[in-house]
């Protein structure tokens, strides 16, 4: 099984050897993104993400992507509400190379003032795209509905106005406190020694001393609905509840409770909503945890003149998993799911990798899949019962409707629906 190390200043290593493989995938995770940023800096750890690739250590933007595709490699990064993260696959003999690039990037950013106000134009067409994609920004208008007023409520792009302020001083005050090593984990699955890798960390990441930012406030569900009216053919809709955090014990059973809800063509809301019912073309269910929280939710795409009885029929739906639990069937098909996702993701060196660092993150040192089943294969019908309960305890919902103008309704009556 995997172990976390610890550097002297904070930094985590985790190696996880996969044998037989002559590539690894590694990925450098942070406990920090968007949710630690203040309304004036919306956008700004997405935005660092984006300009670290402009110049680092001894490397201009093309030396950069150069250095790793001349191995063979590739290389990207992702900013989200709780994480930052950079991944990097290669065959086995470019690995140093790859930590010392990653090391780089994290901690010897060049931040030059023309190229942060050239990425400054890039990332407002990113946040343009995403406005005229509507099955994406419908999402953003759900968030922004649920925790109005916090950083969980703010898109991770940021705006224009809370952009333009950065500048390569407050970038690089940000970039120390973002990317604070106590925050760090440095993983890599597949072609890697252990010993090996925490030499090479030592001299890429041990020089890091800066020390970590204030903590972000508590989340707050504050639910409500939203809706905008846009001359496109299909409705979007997002329908939110409250739900548990990335560490609540019920969150396995919960997993479970979305599986069955809408995970997968067999399940509750495709079966009832497309398949008999003709109602939406698509519609799924998700849960996305955070720390101290988290959302559980239905996407659907559908005829703006079916959106209110799409919205009764998702909570029916909700209302009777909650009510009356899963039928054996049910609870068997998401319980195979689940661990055939699981042990899918083992042979995968970047799924592992991407695993192990959140985990580490989270937890503070990663869960064997072995640990994962049993904890699915644990679960009963009554679990999932309880679990979603404990969703609807709140009597509170969020949801965005975007698209003509006769699906606005959706979200007030998914609410009455559920909760009368």
């Amino acid at each position: 099984m995997s172990r976390a190390h610890s550097l002297s200043n904070g930094v985590r290593v985790v190696a996880d050897p996969m044998p037989g493989l002559k590539s690894f995938a590694l990925v450098a995770a942070v406990r920090g993104g968007s949710r630690w940023e203040s309304e004036s800096q919306s956008g700004w750890s997405h935005l660092l993400e984006h300009l670290v690739f402009k110049g680092a250590g001894d490397m201009s933007a093309r030396e950069i992507v150069e250095r790793i595709e001349a191995e063979g490699g590739s290389i990207n990064a992702a900013t989200g509400y709780e994480r930052t993260s950079f991944e990097v696959r290669g065959m086995a003999e470019a690995l140093p190379r790859a930590v010392q690039v990653v090391s780089d990037l994290m901690l010897r950013p060049r931040l030059d003032p023309a190229e942060i106000e050239r990425e400054k134009d890039v990332v407002a067409q990113e946040i343009a795209e995403a406005f005229d994609t509507p099955d994406d920004h419908v999402f953003e208008m759900a968030q922004t509905r649920a925790f109005q007023g916090q950083s969980l409520g703010r898109p991770i792009l940021g705006s224009v106005a809370s952009l333009a302020p950065a500048d390569k001083s407050s970038m690089e005050v940000w970039r120390a406190s973002l990317y604070a090593p106590e925050r760090m984990v440095l993983a890599v699955s597949g072609a890697v020694d252990e010993d090996s890798l925490l030499d090479l960390a030592e001299q890429a990441f041990g020089s890091a001393r800066t020390g970590p930012g204030a903590e972000p406030e508590p989340a707050r569900f504050v639910g409500g609905h939203t809706k905008l009216a846009r001359r496109i053919e299909q409705a979007n809709l997002v329908f939110q509840l409250p739900s548990l955090s990335a560490v609540d014990p019920d969150l396995p059973a919960l997993r479970l409770a979305v599986e069955i809800l809408g995970g997968g063509m067999a399940s509750r809301l495709f079966q009832s909503a497309r398949e008999e019912r003709g109602l939406a073309y698509a519609i799924d269910a998700y849960h996305e945890p955070y720390e101290d929280g988290g959302l559980l939710g239905v996407y659907a795409g559908a005829a703006a003149d079916r959106a209110v009885e799409l919205a009764e029929v998702c909570a029916a739906e909700i209302r009777t998993l909650a009510d009356e639990g899963p039928t054996p069937a049910e609870l068997d098909r998401a319980r195979a799911v689940q661990t055939a996702g699981l042990w899918m993701a083992e042979e995968s060196p970047m799924a592992r990798a991407g695993r192990v660092a959140v985990q580490t993150l989270i937890h503070g040192a990663p869960l064997s899949p072995q640990e994962q089943a049993a904890q699915v294969a644990a679960v009963t019908g009554e679990d999932v019962r309880q679990a979603l309960r404990r969703v609807l305890a709140s009597g509170r919902t969020a949801s965005a409707a975007l698209g003509p103008k006769a699906a606005g309704r959706a979200g007030e009556a998914f609410e009455r629906a559920l909760f009368g």
